[in-house]
């Protein structure tokens, strides 16, 4: 099943559909447009059922093939919300709202699922019911949750569920994955370091909570080079140094730093929490402060269920080509919130080659149009392959 022909007809109306997306970016939960937009598209497909509203302003759409003898459902997952930076890519379709931009190419991925909703509902060429899912607030929102709190996977009795995210420096037509942890754990968490303020000329009579907060920001790095295995991933990065005073005569009373912690593995997360709050504590104990650390979980870690990938490195070489996909692709350490669908229902999540194109969150990034008929075929491929016609 090589490129389907049908993609090559729509690419221009996925593409046209796609810049107008990238035109009015909408952030986290506040979809409004794209939602709608999106339920608009799978009614006019022609889709059994849609439902907005789901983890708020999500969009479901279900096709039932010609044949729904096996009982089988496949749900195709695609992410809509931008991010909170200014665009600077000139783009004649570039955002209208500064501050706001398509960033991440989730405008690319909603059109590529609404191209094969499309193509899905016109052939109904499999045994069995597809749902695709359109998911607000992957980008630090946990939008994800949200919809699984809904009874997404429930609902509808999803019984496997796939993901798919472009990827800049992976060549157009090429896919990559892995089994297993994927996609790194984002936990965060501030450092609240409390001494005794005064006038910087007097430094003996204080406790210096900025030379402490310094020290403290040096002795983390510990964490990650002689605390954790050095074949399990952790990052540790200090993102933030505040001070409650900007004068330049006065010793802040206290310092706060933030920071993220980034693990693909469970033990190795507890075990880095462990060492930060020691560090933080006795590195402040040893000056006379306090330190004070509160942690703020974040994603967890997203992990390909074995058989599924398996499954998805088979519809990716029978788009793209024995040689034009990687089924050993490294580990990121970057987050994704499908992993919480993914603890709810077996699944996998792949990369999809964007070109040598900007790196995502960076203000000139755009996603590749060129990567459609790959990205829409690789959809179709789940489904079609996953329940085959009888």
């Amino acid at each position: 099943m090589p490129l389907i022909n049908r993609f090559a007809e729509l690419h221009a109306d996925i593409t046209a559909w796609r810049q107008d997306i990238h035109t009015y970016p909408e952030l986290m939960f506040d979809t409004h447009r794209t939602s709608t937009l999106v339920a608009e598209k799978l009614r006019a497909f022609g889709c059994d059922n849609v439902k907005e509203g789901i983890g708020k302003t999500g969009v479901v759409g279900v096709i039932k093939g010609k044949q729904n003898t096996s009982g089988k459902v496949i749900g195709l997952r695609a992410d809509m919300d931008a991010l909170p930076i200014l665009e600077a890519t000139n783009l004649p379709y570039a955002s209208n709202t500064p501050g706001k931009m398509h960033a991440c190419g989730h405008d690319g991925h909603t059109a590529m699922l609404l191209g094969a909703a499309q193509y899905l509902a016109e052939t109904r060429n499999f045994d069995g019911t597809a749902v695709v899912i359109f998911q607000p607030a992957e980008e630090g929102g946990g939008g994800g949750l949200e919809m699984v709190k809904d009874g997404l996977i429930e609902d509808y009795n999803i019984q496997e569920i796939y993901g798919m995210h472009n990827w800049p420096g992976v060549p157009v037509g090429q896919f990559a994955i892995r089994p297993g942890p994927f996609f790194a754990a984002t936990d965060t968490f501030k450092i609240e370091v409390s001494g005794k303020g005064g006038h910087a000329a007097k430094p003996n009579a204080t406790i210096d909570t900025t030379l402490i907060a310094s020290h403290i920001v040096v002795a983390l790095q510990s964490v990650v080079s002689r605390t954790i295995d050095p074949l399990d991933a952790v990052v540790v990065s200090v993102t933030s140094f505040e001070t409650e005073s900007n004068a330049y005569n006065v010793i802040p009373e206290r310092v706060e730093l933030r920071a993220t912690l980034r693990t693909l593995k469970h033990e190795a997360g507890d075990l880095a929490k462990s060492q930060i709050e020691q560090i933080a504590k006795n590195t402040a104990a040893a000056f006379g402060a306090t330190a004070k650390i509160t942690y703020f979980p974040g994603y967890p870690i997203m992990v390909n269920a074995d058989a599924q990938t398996e499954f998805a490195v088979n519809v990716a070489k029978s788009v793209a080509g024995e040689h034009n996909v990687s089924d050993n692709a490294p580990p990121t350490m970057g987050g994704e919130d499908f992993s919480y669908m993914l603890e709810a229902c077996a699944g996998s999540y792949i990369l999809v080659g964007n070109g040598d194109t900007a790196d995502v969150h960076h203000p000139e990034y755009n996603f590749n149009d060129e990567a459609i008929p790959a990205g829409c075929s690789y959809w179709a491929g789940l489904i079609e392959m996953g329940m085959p016609a009888k």
